[in-house]
This record gives structure tokens, sequence and C-alpha cells, in this order.
């Protein structure tokens, strides 16, 4: 049986100006490179809702790795994509938990109906979209509430990263912050240096050689810890769990309501994927937004159903893709099937997770900004209009509330900087628009965003140009 990519070129070099493209692979070593370049970069965002959260790392991680190839099947293979565990969650998670102790099975149980829930109800937008289409979303969200909401989900990780760069002080408050902050600048140092000066596949690598930089660094300052890595069990099965029943407990029904906001800000993750990925590579993917949106359901019900934090489409490997610029879904094959591996090694996971903060810190500087950039790109390929007070307001009111991360809690439900940024977006722009119309003023079109190379030429990512 044939598999579905072609050979870019001779699978060895790729010109600088190139693109991978989707339905295209480079060798399979090299491909297996990049695949591993994906779990690094999905690693440290994946494995931090867990640890939060309580919930089991090891079926995570599998869930995750589960959900990207079904995602990829179900998207046939059209749009490369990592399911990685959905911050959006964490406050229904906590709400559900309440009363039980950390990671305890009962309150990890109730967390997970709620999870299964929400699932079901992004695989039904999914089946709505994919039989009316996109038009209504494009209504909801056009160019200029799209790209604010893009561009605010990187601009409200800049405190994470923060954090990071620092060693987690928060959490651990005797860290040597000196030490860790070295290794932040000696990781983004090395992957700028390797993007610079190295051409070809090297250069493309420089996120996980930069960080295996870092990573040998922070080893001689004496900041990596190999403890857990020394009693982890090299092979293991990844700690599963079932759902609690609603029909046993009718309490459960009562959780729902802190959950639902979720829904909007996976639907805006996946669809401002679904367009980046299409600016990226210069085509019109919004046929396959039901699609992705069904996908990212049904591995979200898969992870309820087993004991796995909820998925989403990861920003963190839309910016690995923006700086390589290789958008291979072979590579996500690669990299979904070493995540269900390692789901069943927890040594392996434990030594990946053995990577310090600060050079996580150094290696999310990048990427968590190479996601707002992806923003502000959608705004200039579509020409967003900025003297227009509609778009200004738009954009400004949004920003400001996803970088400040604004929260608001009503009873239950806590709306966190991105979901209030999302929500800012959506009802400034409408509200103003609606106004205008009846005054009869100038308003924005709210036209769907632009992502065919043939109407708008998109600026290169390429840091090398």
């Amino acid at each position: 049986m044939a598999l579905p990519w072609k050979l870019h070129g001779d699978g060895k070099r790729v010109a600088p100006d190139a693109i991978v493209l989707p339905e295209e692979r480079l060798s399979w070593p090299k491909t297996i490179g990049f695949g591993a370049q994906h779990v690094v970069a999905m690693f440290g965002a994946t494995f931090l809702v867990p640890l939060i959260t309580g919930f089991p790392p090891s079926a995570t991680l599998f869930f995750s790795g589960l959900g990207t190839l079904l995602f990829l099947v179900l998207t046939g293979n059209r749009l490369p994509s990592y399911l990685g565990s959905s911050f959006a969650f964490l406050a229904p998670i906590g709400a559900a938990t309440a009363g039980y102790e950390y990671g305890e099975p009962g309150g990890l149980a109730r967390a997970s109906f709620g999870i299964l829930a929400m699932g079901v109800l992004m695989a039904l937008v999914g089946v709505v979209v994919q039989r009316f289409g996109t038009g209504w979303i494009n209504a909801l969200m056009p160019p200029v509430v799209m790209g604010a909401i893009v561009a605010l989900i990187g601009f409200n990780l800049a405190p994470a990263v923060k954090n990071n760069w620092l060693g987690d002080p928060a959490n651990n408050p005797s860290v040597d912050q000196g030490l860790h902050s070295t290794a932040a600048l000696i990781t983004i140092a090395s992957i700028l240096l390797i993007t610079v000066l190295f051409r070809g596949i090297i250069g493309r690598l420089s996120i996980v050689l930069g960080m295996a930089v870092g990573y040998v660094a922070a080893t001689l300052m004496g900041i990596v810890d190999f403890d857990e890595v020394r009693e982890a069990a090299w092979v293991g099965l990844p700690d599963f769990h079932l759902p609690a029943n609603p029909f046993a407990d009718p309490t459960l029904w009562g959780l729902l309501p802190a959950f639902l906001p979720v829904v909007l800000v996976l639907v805006a993750e996946n669809v401002g994927h679904v367009k980046s990925v299409g600016l990226m590579v210069k085509r019109d993917l919004d046929p396959v937004t039901g699609r992705a949106l069904l996908a990212d359901g049904l591995s979200t019900i898969l992870a309820g159903f087993g004991g796995g934090s909820a998925t989403t489409t990861y920003g963190e490997n839309i910016g690995v893709m923006a700086a390589t610029r290789v958008y291979s879904t072979a590579a996500y094959w690669v990299a979904g099937a070493i995540a269900m591996l390692l789901g069943f090694s927890p040594k392996v996971g434990a030594l990946i997770f053995s990577v310090p903060a600060g050079v996580l810190g150094g290696v999310t500087v990048a990427l968590y900004g190479l996601i707002a950039l992806i923003g502000v790109k959608i705004w200039i390929d579509n020409r967003v209009d900025f003297s227009k007070p509609i778009n200004q307001f738009t954009a400004a009111v949004a920003l400001i509330v996803g970088i400040a991360d604004f929260t608001m809690q009503l009873d239950s439900v806590v709306f966190n900087g991105i979901a209030l940024g999302s929500l800012a977006a959506i009802g400034v722009y409408h509200v103003m628009n609606g106004l205008a119309r009846l005054r009869g003023g100038d308003v924005e079109v709210a036209d769907p965003v632009v992502t065919g190379a043939t109407e708008v030429a998109s600026p290169s990512t390429d840091p090398k140009r």
C-alpha cells in the first residue's frame, strides 16, 4: 500500500525559499527528526495541564498522540496539526474537583465527565460546520476579530514565559533564578544562531537543537533533576480512568455550565489554526474546518472517556511550522506515534519532563511570539483597515484584555484572559458595527479571512529571509 506523501525534491535538501507542503515529505530520517521537534514543542505545555489539575501525565500524553492521528485521518492529511492539552479547561476542572484532594480519582472522574460532554458538543459544532459551511463563523469572526484572537492567544502566554525563564519561582521558591535565566539565554541564543548560521535541515531543526544545547548547559550548571528519571520504570501502561456516571450521580449535570464557555475558545483556536496554516501554505483550507472541529471533538471525547486532558490544536506547533516552513503531515504522524509510545514509557517521559523551566522559557519566548505574529499576519494579508475606529477598538480592547489576563467569575464559571479577550473582540466589533449601521455610517464588511495565494501575497515567515 502506497503512502500518501510524495517526496519533496530529493528528500534531503530544501531550497531556502521553499516550503514542504502537507502532502509532501522529506526522507524518513529527516521526517522523524521534524516529528521529534513537534513532540518537544508541545511537551512542556501538554504536561503542564495534568501537573496543574492532577490528571495522569501518561494518559494525557497517550490521548494527545492518539487524538493527533485521529485528526490527521479525519482531515484527510490536508491539515498539519498537533492536538495537545487545552489550557481552557483549567478553570472548569478546578470547579469539578473542588472538595477533592489533588489527583483524587473521584474528583478526576467528575472532571472527565465535563471534558467528555464538551467533546460531544465540539463534535456537533463540527458536523454543523461541515454541513452548512464556515460562513456563519466568518461572519461572527471576520479578519480583524480572528487576527485579534490569534494574536492575544500568543501574547497571553507571555507571563508563563517569564515564569519559566526565572525557573518557576512561584512553585519553587528556593530555585536559583540566575542559573535558570542563564540557561534560558543560552537556549534562545542557540536557536537564533543555529537558524542564521546553518542552512538546510540543521537550520530548520533550530528549535530542538537549541533546546538540546540549553539542556546540556543546564545539566552542567546542576539545575536538571534526574531523581524521577532514575526511579521511573522503562515500560508501563498509561494510567487510565473512566468518567463519572451522570445517571448515577445527577449532580454532575450541574457542572456543565462551568464547562460551556470553553467551547467558544476551542472553536476560535481551531478556526484560527485552520486559517493560520492556510495563510502559511497559501491555500484556502476553510472547507476542512468542519472536519477539524469534529476531529478535535472526538479526540476530546476519547480523552474524557479514558482519563486524559482535553485536547486542542497547538499554537506551539504552529510556531514550529512558521520557523521551519515544513508543513508535512508525515511529521505529525511521527509525532503522534512518538507521543503514544512515550505514554507507555514512564522513564522516557520523565527524562523529557526533566527539562528545566529556564530552558523551556528560552524556547517559548520565541514560539509564543510567533503565535502572536500569526494574528498580525492575518490583519496584513486581509488588508484590515486600522484607520476605521471599529477595527481599532476591536483589536485594542481584545489585546489588552488578553495580555493583562483579565478574569471574571460568575458563580462557578471562570473566564480567563483568552476567553474574555475573544468575547471582547467579537462583542466590540458587532456592537459597534450594528450601531454604525443604525446610524447609517461606514462599516467594516465581515469578509472571510483570505487564504488564497492568488488574492494576497503572504509575506515570508522564514526567519532567515
